[in-house]
């Protein structure tokens, strides 16, 4: 991924609950701090240099044949970041966000 591949504004889906969401966030922005979290639609992260916006909200569950998994739908918003500096941030948060597999 070049750094400018790292946009200001976008958005992901994410196969959890809330409840998980919550749980790993704190982990996945490491030493930045976490602020004014709204446990049901968001919070800031404050970066080294700039502002992360997040927030969620709950997608229907996908259900495939007899399993169904929740889903979360999660815009990013970065504010007085570098392309590079979004691209650090990211590479950490989707290691630590990165669930089963195999």
């Amino acid at each position: 991924m070049t750094p400018a591949a790292v946009a200001e504004r976008f958005e992901r889906e994410y196969g959890c609950t809330t409840t998980e969401w919550l749980r790993w966030l704190p982990g996945a922005v490491r030493d930045c701090a976490l602020t004014d979290l709204r446990a049901d639609t968001g919070a800031q992260v404050q970066l080294p240099q700039g502002q992360l916006a997040l927030s969620w909200s709950v997608l229907s569950p996908r259900k495939i044949a007899l399993i169904t998994l929740p889903r979360l739908q999660v815009l990013f918003v970065f504010t007085g970041t570098t392309a590079e500096e979004r691209q650090l941030f990211l590479r950490y948060f989707d290691l630590y966000m990165q669930r089963g597999g195999g």
